[in-house]
């Protein structure tokens, strides 16, 4: 029998007999999957996440079955993590794999209770393993995260304390020195071993694409699809005003550099120096990439030094101005970034430190939606209605006027980021009920059709005329957090 066979045997068969006979033989049937799930018994490690992740009752039984095969006592988080993944492939959806990472902080805090002060705890510095595994070993964007920013950005994590230094820059650098990465089925082995070898056979430009995503991160991969659509190209000026978390850019990296832009996927991909069709991006273009999944596209009303100036605000709160060509050209790549995040972007999940003090944004996953365009639209509807309800709440109960400091800035924080989501909820609605699809089929010139790019990376689309840029300043991307002026003027 194959294993899809016996999943779906599982899922059925034992599933639906043993949930009709009582809790008794639920957790019968739970120990003898999460059993043979552990030993591999006709399953696939690609198998194991799928029946660990999904949101029942049965299932998180069987999670904490086979959770009960792994004894982290004594283990350090890092050393515990890398051994648990050395089992299966953490592989499904954002949700599913989120739910196994539960699972995994439940039973490192069993079999470690005073190691870390509390399951969410161990949850949320798990979580912030992976993020870091992402910065430090994938071809993200910007700089490196560093261990005096890997530490700010946990301040007040641990139920409204601390962790301690010294566990974060342990943890730090073990992810530094070694990358986390889990176990893989011998087929796909030898699969990734023949895509290695094409790519080499291809030249450099297949190289350039493969440093776009990595799968070492179950969040915040950068997605690309090198058949993906491309629904908007032309040259803009760019100007970074903040960084990461809208921290505000030093002046001396704030100046304005022309690209050759390409809207393609979820991907706006920034290109220099001298636009020809058939070359490959570089490390420079790749870095300056900007993925567009949960952004939102705006006039910039408050920056009157140039005209024909749009407002990008990124899903990590960096914040981009670009300048186009014309009122007309501004208008369209507002348009097309908006339709492309509302039909694209897949739903946040649910924030997993429920007794955490400090707010905290919760993370948005980069890789594209499973939703159909109807479920897409009533998610977005529900999130709409969630926000405005919680913005509603929120500012029922302003701070006490005698406090100062830090519960200030975080009621500010939190205003300004609920008032943010609710705008952007309620355009990406307004798109989706107004017929998106339509919106992003049109092409340059107002063409019907998408227009579609080549397999190369190197984005081959009609360039209007070939231009020479200056090589830009390397940028710098700062992870520290900074209280937002709700108010703040761009300059």
């Amino acid at each position: 029998m194959g294993s899809n066979e016996l999943q779906e045997k599982d899922a059925t068969g034992v599933l639906g007999h043993d949930l009709s006979n009582g809790s008794s033989s639920n957790l019968e049937a739970a120990r003898r999957l999460a059993k043979r799930l552990y030993h591999l018994d006709r399953f696939k490690r690609s198998d194991v996440a799928k029946h660990l992740g999904k949101n029942n009752e049965f299932s998180k039984l069987v999670a904490e079955e086979y959770l009960k095969f792994f004894d982290f006592t004594g283990m350090t988080l890092d050393y515990s993590l890398r051994s648990f993944f050395k089992a299966f492939s953490l592989i499904g959806e954002t949700q599913e794999r989120e739910r196994v990472l539960i699972h995994f902080s439940s039973r490192y805090y069993q079999c470690n209770p005073n190691a870390i002060s509390s399951q969410d705890g161990v949850h949320c510095l798990t979580c912030a393993m992976m993020l870091l595994n992402t910065d430090l070993h994938g071809h993200n964007i910007g700089k490196k995260m560093t261990c005096q920013e890997f530490i700010a950005n946990l301040q007040g994590m641990d139920d409204g304390r601390d962790f301690p230094k010294g566990l974060l820059k342990a943890l730090y650098n073990s992810i530094k020195n070694e990358k986390l990465e889990w176990a893989v089925d011998e087929e796909e082995k030898k699969k990734s071993h023949s895509d290695s070898t094409e790519e080499k056979d291809n030249g450099s430009q297949m190289k350039a694409v493969s440093r776009i995503g990595n799968s070492n991160n179950p969040f915040l991969d950068i997605p690309h699809d090198p058949n993906a659509a491309v629904y908007k190209t032309g040259f803009l000026a760019r100007k970074i005003h903040a960084d990461m978390d809208g921290k505000k850019t030093p002046r001396g990296k704030r100046g304005w550099k022309t690209f050759y832009a390409v809207l393609k996927g979820t991907v706006l991909y920034l290109q220099k120096d001298e636009y020809k069709p058939e070359k490959a991006l570089s490390e420079e273009d790749l870095k300056n990439a900007v993925s567009v999944h949960h952004a939102l596209a705006s006039k910039a009303t408050d920056y009157e030094k140039k005209p024909n100036v749009l407002k990008l605000k990124t899903a990590d709160w960096r914040v981009l101005l670009f300048q186009a060509q014309s009122q007309e050209e501004m208008q369209t790549w507002i348009n097309k970034i908006n339709c492309v995040a509302a039909v694209f972007s897949a739903p946040p999940f649910p924030a997993a430190i429920g007794s955490q003090k400090k707010f905290s944004r919760p993370l948005l996953p980069a890789t594209t939606t499973k939703l159909s365009q109807d479920e897409q639209l009533k998610s977005h509807e529900a999130k709409l209605k969630q926000i405005s309800t919680e913005l509603a709440e929120h500012r029922s109960y302003p701070p006490d006027k005698k406090l100062k400091g830090k519960e200030v800035d975080d009621y500010k924080l939190k205003d300004h980021y609920l008032e943010f989501e609710k705008n952007r909820y309620e355009i990406y609605v307004g798109l989706l009920k107004e017929g998106v699809k339509e919106l992003l089929s049109r092409g340059e010139n107002d063409a019907p059709g998408l227009k579609k790019s080549h397999s190369s990376p190197s984005l081959n689309q009609e360039s209007p005329v070939s231009a020479k840029v200056k090589r830009n300043v390397s940028e710098r991307k700062d992870h520290r957090p900074e209280t937002p002026s709700i108010k703040q003027k761009i300059t």
